[in-house]
């Protein structure tokens, strides 16, 4: 049996450079969790389909249990924890928190970051476009109506 070799990769993270020493099939989200312990991503189904893992990459919602970090190379990735600037929340975690879209939790950090990505691609989207969006993300707490709420308002305030 060949042994998969180690390889020192450095990404750039929510601004931040991490390097550590990673095998070829470490995913993005194990680097996230396990490496640089930033819990914020949530590890779901582990397949690609539940998109609570969901983090951007160069702008682009990508589902870190299916990335290889390797792949992430010379990128920069933001996560939940890269969207506040300081104590002061983005307009989507705001709008998140007074429009009563987190329920449980466990599904907002994808949620939010696959609706930054929309947001930032299209300041204006439509509610079918949000609800498209939002598809990609399982959440088993709520009918998603708050949720798609908070993005129409968070786009209203990004706006102005």
């Amino acid at each position: 049996m060949q042994e998969q070799s180690v390889r020192l990769l450095t990404l750039k993270i929510n601004g931040q450079n991490f390097s550590k020493a990673v095998s070829p099939g470490m995913t993005l989200l194990e680097f996230i969790r396990e490496e640089i312990n930033l819990t914020g991503t949530k590890k779901g189904c582990d397949l690609g389909e539940c998109g609570v893992c969901t983090v951007l990459a160069d702008g682009n919602a990508i589902l870190s249990c299916i990335t290889l970090a390797l792949e992430c190379e010379n990128m920069e990735i933001t996560t939940i924890e890269g969207l506040a600037q300081g104590y002061e929340l983005h307009p989507l975690q705001k709008s998140f928190v007074e429009k009563g879209a987190l329920q449980c939790g466990y599904c907002t950090p994808g949620m939010i970051m696959g609706a930054v990505a929309l947001l930032n691609k299209n300041p204006e989207p439509s509610e079918d476009q949000i609800k498209e969006c939002l598809s990609g993300t399982i959440c088993r707490c709520t009918g998603y109506t708050k949720i798609v709420e908070a993005v129409q308002d968070a786009a209203a305030h990004m706006k102005k």
